[in-house]
């Protein structure tokens, strides 16, 4: 959690409400289908049972936030592209609303989805 000092008191903000900024702020991104944990399918199909990790992980030390997101990506988009879109709108989105610094932004490709048929 980040605290800051400020005129009247402290200012924190949760992890848990920064993850959900990036997880908005990837949604934005053309070419995201969803931010969705990964592996849902393959480890359901290894281990019997759904992957426990979170779509969007955020790590904060002094400050300095590290942010991971699992994405499922549009088929026919450009992958990589999206990828640097992701990272720069959810770097530029976090810093702006928060004011915490982000020092990195790793998107993970779990899956793709196609587009639905009018």
């Amino acid at each position: 959690m980040d605290v800051r000092n400020t005129v009247a008191g402290s200012l924190q903000i949760s992890t848990d409400v920064v993850a959900k900024i990036a997880a908005l702020a990837a949604q934005e991104v053309e070419g995201v289908a969803s931010v969705a944990s990964g592996g849902m399918q393959s480890m359901r199909g290894i281990l019997g049972k759904a992957s426990l990790h979170k779509p969007v992980a955020v790590v904060i030390e002094d400050g300095v936030a590290t942010v991971t997101l699992h994405i499922v990506g549009k088929y026919g988009s450009r992958i990589v592209s999206v990828c640097e879109k992701v990272q720069e709108n959810v770097k530029h989105t976090i810093q702006n609303m928060t004011g915490i610094t982000v020092a990195r932004v790793d998107v993970i490709v779990s899956g793709l989805a196609e587009e639905a048929e009018a």
